[in-house]
């Protein structure tokens, strides 16, 4: 076995045991982005419809529109459903 090939399986024997490392880390890491994906999925845009429609009927209509221009879009139904969950913690502020 020559020098390169002597290196190239040393690289293969550390990519493998990475592999290993992180399938022994991964159990754990794996069920917290699932925890944090089921709770970004839960909030439906029918779930900020409700909140935004009850701050518009306290008054508030001009800082809901604000929000959902601050977050891109002109309409509800446009905004993208990964910011639902901050506009929710904003509209929930007002």
């Amino acid at each position: 076995m020559n020098e390169t090939e002597l290196i190239l399986k040393v690289v293969e024997d550390l990519y493998k045991l990475a592999q290993h490392i992180d399938d022994l880390i991964k159990p754990g890491i794996s069920k917290e982005k699932e925890t944090q994906s089921e709770q970004k999925k839960s909030i439906s845009v029918e779930d900020v419809r409700a909140i935004l429609a009850e701050k518009s009927q306290a008054g508030k209509q001009a800082e809901v529109r604000a929000l959902i221009v601050k977050y891109g879009t002109d309409k509800l139904t446009d905004l993208d459903p990964t910011c639902y969950e901050a506009l929710l913690k904003e509209a929930e502020a007002l």
